[in-house]
């Protein structure tokens, strides 16, 4: 289930690095992950804008990858499936694209999780070689913008 060895569940790294404890999840935390990154992304696009949102991806990219390295140097680990803030980062990329409207938003969360889970290239090459908390947060960004990029393309034929 997870890979905690010298880290109180407590700890703010556990509790930003695991998306408030969504990451624990014992089945599919990458998808609990993303699924608990849409009411956040929803609210600040929704009460804030694109380009809050955009400020908020970086945030919690930065957070993500202090937050991670802590875990990971405590932990052992090289990356946890328990770590899902990378999600939370990648996941909303695309919803800079969705906005508000329902259909795209849920088009945002399959393309992000097919691209997250999938890893086709470049995502499954930056996965395998970039490491520690930059690779861990990167290749799900890489997911996010191809997502992003995908659904882009469908908005403008739909």
């Amino acid at each position: 289930m997870t890979s905690q060895k010298n880290i109180s569940p407590f700890h703010p790294a556990t509790i930003l690095a695991t998306w408030f404890w969504t990451g624990l999840s014992p089945k599919a935390p990458g998808t609990i992950g993303s699924l608990a990154a849409l009411p956040f992304g929803y609210l600040i696009f929704s009460l804030l804008g694109d380009q809050a949102l955009l400020i908020a991806i970086g945030l919690v990219f930065v957070i993500g990858m202090i937050s991670t390295d802590i875990y990971l140097k405590k932990t052992g680990a090289s990356d946890p499936g328990e770590v899902v803030i990378d999600e939370v980062a990648g996941q909303w990329i695309p919803l800079l694209i969705a906005g508000t409207n329902p259909l795209y938003y849920l088009f945002a969360f399959v393309l992000f999780r097919i691209f997250d889970i999938l890893k086709p290239w470049p995502i499954g090459w930056m996965d395998k070689h970039i490491k520690g908390a930059f690779g861990v947060m990167f290749d799900d960004i890489a997911a996010g913008i191809c997502a992003a990029l995908i659904l882009f393309v469908i908005t403008q034929v739909l």
